[in-house]
């Protein structure tokens, strides 16, 4: 795979028009049909606009789409926020003499400080760069997670965890949901930074090791990271469930800072607690994890 991504509004618009039924829009369905989901005149139809016209957007042949156009055409895909903004970026994409090669992201001291700081009311959080890269995380967050900032840079990448490492299908109870998000969320960065070498380099690299990368990324799926809530089955603490947040600093649109909690008095604040009760403990002390993207053996007693 190239080392530059070349998102295709036309893959974007054909996934999203095959995901929607006849029923769903509300259209009789007649005989076979030889397509998934919609045929191209039933969208045009119900976006209103002439099927010429959307077939000549749909084949990348018109690059004029009005944002009028394009949100009709979002409405009759039945498109979320995300996915909305990312046909948007698809249709009328930056002039690429506008473009300039990506500074290497670093962590504000602030935005460290408020790692450390969360970890005093135990509470994991780590900081997300472009292509899913790990910046930054708090102590609580490498417990429940994975020390990323104990790999080697190349690998601080939560994709690579995800799908390359076998303690994160152990550690996520719902391993396909978070895949699926994943991947949706590289689709959102590649939108917006087509010409970014390391995401190219990381989906040719995940498509090649790992099947399930591969077919959810031609699933051509966006997802924006804000609130919602996951499930752990930790080896030490137990199942436990979380809330997140995402919250974006001022000085790095490209960087979110993702905060979990649990509700409190819950099974699951308790879980957190022991696990925060370990940030006292010496580095040589009674558990540590084992990291497949590193390949070192770690111990795990019992707590």
């Amino acid at each position: 795979m190239s080392d530059r991504l070349k998102p295709r509004l036309a893959d974007f618009l054909r996934a999203a028009r095959a995901r929607i039924t006849p029923d769903q829009a509300g259209i009789t369905d007649e005989g076979p049909r030889r397509v998934e989901g919609l045929r191209r005149e039933e969208l045009a139809m119900l976006a209103g606009v002439s099927v010429d016209y959307y077939t000549r957007l749909e084949q990348g042949r018109s690059t004029s789409a009005s944002t009028q156009v394009l949100d009709v055409i979002a409405d009759a895909l039945r498109l979320d926020d995300a996915e909305r903004a990312h046909l948007h970026t698809l249709a009328r994409p930056a002039p690429s003499h506008r473009r300039r090669a990506a500074k290497p992201q670093r962590l504000h001291p602030a935005t460290r400080s408020l790692l450390e700081d969360l970890d005093t009311v135990s509470r994991p959080a780590f900081v997300l760069g472009r292509r899913l890269d790990i910046l930054g995380q708090n102590r609580l967050a490498a417990l429940l997670i994975a020390d990323f900032e104990a790999m080697p840079a190349a690998e601080r990448n939560q994709a690579r965890f995800v799908f390359l490492d076998p303690h994160a299908r152990e550690l996520y109870v719902d391993w396909d949901r978070v895949a699926a998000d994943t991947v949706a969320m590289l689709r959102m960065d590649a939108g917006r930074h087509p010409e970014d070498p390391g995401l190219g380099s990381l989906v040719g690299d995940l498509s090649i090791r790992c099947p399930e990368f591969r077919h959810l990324w031609a699933r051509q799926r966006v997802h924006q990271r804000s609130t919602g809530t996951k499930a752990y089955h930790h080896p030490l603490v137990g199942d436990l469930t979380i809330t997140y947040q995402a919250l974006a600093p001022s000085d790095d649109p490209d960087q979110t800072v993702m905060i979990y909690d649990t509700e409190p008095g819950s099974p699951s604040a308790h879980a957190l607690q022991l696990l925060a009760a370990e940030q006292s403990r010496p580095s040589g002390g009674r558990f540590r994890f084992r990291s497949a993207a590193t390949g070192r053996a770690d111990r795990r007693d019992e707590l």
